[in-house]
């Protein structure tokens, strides 16, 4: 391939809607083309990334005997009925209706898709257990696209899901998956990628993982114990605190607080330590705008996705009206009235004297004792953990608050869409059993992206040799110099003849330019020829991220590229 021809502007400047690397070197390399918000085309550099990616995929999912099927984007409503996700899911799903008035539905993810593909051949216990999985375009109607391809509304994913006629075959086949996914992050360039556990939220299931890149750029926050192996996403990991009484029990006491209804205010005004103070966080649930409160320790914030899942629905924060009853600033669970759910999260517990609001305006109580003044309380996890949080594994005060980007997911499923869909399989004993599954999947333009926001430079990205567009970026200078067009030219065919993917770049262009555009696309390994080296006989072999840099004889160059790229190759870079 000839540069000149390469479908795909570079430009210098960075774009001024780009806030994260990736992006802004994705754009200006001419990877791909803002279509609309959340939509892009790929440009051919782009597009030869995703495709080994997608290869490095497939191979290790055959691996595991994955078969690769081909879904439907635009599926019935009525398949998504099946399930109940139809009305469950929100505006991010997109469904509209065909010429017939049929509702439809574009593809977020396939659950639905699979099991209506082998519910009919899943009829015997014979046939398990299966993986099917597909790569395939997807559309998720995301409310905050950002980040180029880190978030975006149109995105191609792997999904596959295995069936089970026991959870102990499922959690072996879940163990390969996880592994696979392993050998798959380190083969595109990112060992680097770690699992958490995670919220499987919409997805359902008990078990689930996500695969994270560390990086200050990602959208997910992850808690991670320095002390032991404990990883997880910040929704999903259990909030512990030990509560030490630092205030002797006291009666029930109204307290004329004028102008103090924050946390900070109210504790300051009553010399009282937050960690002794009962917060009250107010939300509404989106179906029937019915208030909930939950009550946490003053410190603490509230695990929204805690509280979804503990509701089963779905919830938003709270308009607060006269009408409601509740006075903002002041809420407390003594006397509480009004049609109003009432939760109380575990940091409350055992703590003999804490304040809190009066649900008068200007006033708290101190002296509460939840037991004694609100009789028998149920407690539940609704917490956030926090940084130097106790370790929901090892029990150390040792958690880290991080940052990272989802790159995969992996979900135990059960039966939930087996049973919803009536799928069906007759077991060795002649009964009517639910297949269980698994559900496994990689987002492969974030993929790309993610592998561009950690190997990169402020020139641009560095490429792992197992994904970048093309192995060898052959460069010439001076191509109006007879002998070094010449010398160059027969380099072009030679690698071509040796199946070396490379990039010529024989523009007549400033050195500068010619090496900008290099940094931009990434490209391995760099071939330099110019009269300045010819002179010696020599060509420049220089690599991406500048770790080898040296002069090579003429006839000597092919051998050492093949030599260089099959030791990046072995090295995994």
């Amino acid at each position: 391939m000839k540069l000149e021809k390469l479908v795909g502007e570079r430009f210098k400047e960075k774009p001024a809607d780009c806030v994260i690397d990736s992006h802004a070197l994705m754009m200006r390399g001419g990877y791909m083309k803002y279509v609309a918000s959340g939509i892009y085309s790929q440009n051919p550099a782009l597009k030869r990334i995703t495709r080994k990616i997608e290869q490095i995929i497939r191979e290790e999912m055959d691996a595991i005997d994955g078969q690769e099927v081909l879904f439907p984007v635009v599926m019935p409503g009525e398949l998504w009925k099946e399930s109940g996700r139809f009305d469950a899911i929100g505006s991010e799903l997109c469904r509209f209706k065909d010429r017939n008035d049929t509702p439809m539905v574009l593809g977020m993810t396939h659950e639905e898709a699979a099991v209506h593909l082998v519910r009919e051949y899943g009829n015997s216990y014979e046939k398990y257990p299966f993986m099917i999985y597909q790569i395939q375009t997807k559309f998720r109607d995301e409310a905050r696209p950002r980040g180029g391809l880190i978030r975006v509304r149109e995105f191609t994913m792997k999904d596959a899901y295995s069936f089970h006629t026991s959870q102990e075959n499922l959690e072996q086949y879940y163990d390969k998956c996880y592994k696979a996914y392993e050998r798959i992050f380190e083969r595109v360039g990112v060992p680097e990628v770690i699992a958490v556990a995670s919220d499987s939220g919409m997805m359902g299931g008990k078990v689930s993982h996500e695969y994270m890149l560390l990086t200050p750029i990602g959208e997910d926050t992850l808690a991670i114990c320095k002390s032991c192996d404990y990883r997880s996403n910040m929704e999903a990991a259990e909030s512990i605190v030990h509560n030490d009484n630092m205030l002797p029990k006291a009666d029930l006491e109204l307290v004329f607080t004028p102008h103090a209804s924050t946390i900070d205010e109210v504790c300051a005004y009553l010399n009282v330590p937050a960690t002794h103070s009962c917060k009250a966080v107010v939300y509404q649930k989106n179906l029937s705008d019915d208030y909930v409160i939950v009550f946490i320790r003053g410190d603490l914030d509230v695990n929204e996705t805690k509280l979804r899942n503990y509701l089963q629905e779905e919830i938003h924060p709270a308009t607060i009206t006269e009408e409601s009853g509740i006075i903002a600033g002041y809420i407390g669970p003594v006397k509480l009235e009004g049609q109003v759910t009432i939760l109380f999260d575990n940091s409350l517990q055992g703590i003999d004297n804490l304040c809190c609001g009066a649900n008068k305006k200007d006033y708290h109580y101190i002296g509460l004792n939840l037991e004694r003044d609100c009789g028998a309380i149920e407690y539940h996890d609704f917490a956030k953990i926090k940084e130097a949080g106790i370790c929901p594994h090892c029990g150390k005060e040792s958690i880290t608050i991080s940052r990272g980007i989802e790159v995969g997911n992996i979900f135990q499923l059960g039966t939930k869409y087996t049973k919803s869909m009536g799928m069906q399989y007759v077991d060795h004993e002649g009964n009517l059993q639910y297949p269980l599954m698994g559900c496994y999947g990689i987002g492969v333009g974030r993929l790309a992206a993610s592998v561009c926001e950690a190997h990169h430079d402020e020139y641009g990205p560095i490429w792992p040799i197992s994904i970048a567009p093309w192995q060898v970026h052959l460069c010439c200078l001076r191509s109006d110099d007879t002998k070094a067009k010449a010398c160059a030219d027969d380099l072009y065919e030679l690698l071509q003849k040796e199946k070396i993917e490379v990039l010529y770049d024989d523009r007549q262009v400033r050195p500068g330019v010619m090496f900008s555009d290099a940094d931009l696309l990434g490209i391995p390994v760099r071939v330099i020829v110019s009269p300045r080296n010819l002179q010696e006989n020599c060509i420049e072999l220089v690599t991406r991220d500048k770790v080898i840099q040296e002069k090579v004889s003429c006839e000597e160059i092919v051998p050492r590229i093949k030599g260089l790229i099959a030791e990046l190759l072995r090295n995994g870079k």
